[in-house]
């Protein structure tokens, strides 16, 4: 697009620079604003010093490191970007415990009390102190004490979560103390011999979004000592199965659109992401996980097509699907609120910023929905050339219904009530630019 000379610019017009780092959906986000917005009512640039002035209506899309948050929050009324600063409350899986647990304890009737697995969480810097780190984790203690004596498949089992990984690293099943100090102990014994290996170079650091820093390992272990949170969860058995050609464990992955302070939307266009491999329950082979993960990031290019279009799946009746989306939607506008109102450190909201976020959740065998984590600038090329045009189309009902509003341009965007995005919760925190 040729930059327009100020005397030939509408009345209602805004720089965009646009720099996803993400060759999957960077084209998908132009052609966003090329489809809902009027020609020239926006400039392409290529880096924010190219502003006319600070005060200058400005959009920035871009990965989270790249986003200028001095700006936006100098400049709320004309700055709008895509992502809050912070929102850990949701992306991390040990702070997502505490949301739904204290906002629970205020609101027992909450969906969440039905719909997310309580949680123990705690921290553990190396295997031989995991007696001390498990304490106050009364309810994983009350279990191993019932599981003991009892055949595998009487046992009650648990997922184990790195509360800061992602990518399906570090889960693992378990049903017994040992089971778990094993775990950790067959950890550190793949491990690096010594930490210079790993951590000399800066490359292994990155930051988060609150200055901490992380260490990032490549190989499929965890060192303790550098995720030091952890979470576990009774494993939800069984699940939903579905045949693909034979019956398979799934999860449905929803992105959702939280913008302001704050309105929340879900997609109704969803993903079902399959296991690569056919479901057994957990005590038949528990360090065997490829029946258990949906990941797609842990499948081979060769295993079925794992991930399908919700809406397509055969094996569920119409009406199934539609009680499923039902609570997926109560169970995402209730998370949010939980984080916008009972977090409020650890979630922080601002009128100028939207974000797209990657939610996802488990079906039961019996059809109830389980919250499963919340993930922050989602790894859209999940889903595939086939379903290409469904992050097309999530993109351009953001841009038209934020990007549009936010700079008073009417374009193809829906009204409320019309398109896709479907508007599970409005909380009214009072934050207005």
């Amino acid at each position: 697009m040729e930059p327009l000379s100020l005397a030939s610019k509408p009345a209602k017009h805004f720089y965009a620079l646009i720099n996803y780092e993400d060759e999957y959906v960077q084209p998908l986000i132009l052609s966003a604003l090329k489809a809902r917005l009027p020609a020239g009512s926006y400039t392409l640039i290529s880096s924010i010093s190219e502003l006319p002035s600070p005060e200058t209506p400005f959009l920035q899309v871009g990965a989270y490191e790249s986003l200028p948050f001095e700006e936006a929050i100098s400049y709320p009324t004309s700055t709008l970007i895509n992502a809050y600063i912070i929102r850990k409350a949701l992306i991390r899986k040990h702070y997502l415990s505490t949301t739904a647990y204290n906002w629970i304890a205020k609101n027992p009737t909450s969906i969440l009390k039905t719909n997310v697995k309580p949680a123990c969480d705690f921290e553990l810097d190396y295997a031989e102190f995991l007696d001390e780190a498990l304490v106050e984790a009364w309810e994983l203690q009350e279990s191993f004490q019932k599981n003991e004596g009892k055949e595998p498949e009487d046992r009650e089992w648990w997922i184990l979560k790195p509360g800061m990984s992602d990518r399906g690293e570090g889960i693992r099943l378990f049903s017994t103390e040992t089971e778990l100090q094993s775990i950790f102990e067959e950890w550190e014994a793949d491990a690096p011999d010594s930490e210079s290996e790993n951590d000399d170079s800066e490359s292994a650091e990155k930051e988060n979004e609150d200055g901490d820093k992380e260490e990032k390992d490549d190989g499929d272990y965890i060192v303790t000592s550098h995720l030091r949170h952890f979470i576990a969860q009774p494993y939800i058995h069984p699940p939903l199965l579905l045949s693909t050609p034979q019956p398979s464990k799934f999860h449905i992955r929803t992105y959702v659109l939280a913008s302001g302070s704050l309105s929340i939307h879900v997609y109704r266009p969803m993903l079902a992401l399959f296991a690569s491999a056919p479901y057994t329950p957990p005590w038949t082979s528990p360090s065997l996980l490829s029946p258990h993960l949906t990941n797609t990031c842990l499948q081979s290019p060769t295993s079925l097509p794992p991930v399908k279009a919700f809406w397509s799946l055969q094996g569920i009746t119409e009406e199934m699907k539609e009680d499923i989306w039902k609570q997926i939607c109560s169970i995402t506008g209730e998370i949010f609120e939980a984080a916008a109102r009972g977090m409020m450190v650890h979630f922080q909201t601002m009128p100028n910023a939207f974000e797209v976020f990657g939610v996802d959740f488990l079906v039961d065998g019996e059809g109830r929905a389980w919250l499963l984590e919340v993930n922050a600038f989602p790894d859209f090329r999940q889903t595939g050339n086939e379903l290409r045009g469904l992050v097309g189309g999530l993109w351009e009902e953001v841009v038209g219904r934020v990007v549009g509003g936010f700079f008073g341009i009417e374009g193809e965007g829906e009204k409320e009530g019309e398109g896709d995005l479907v508007c599970a919760r409005r909380v009214e925190l009072g934050r207005k630019a």
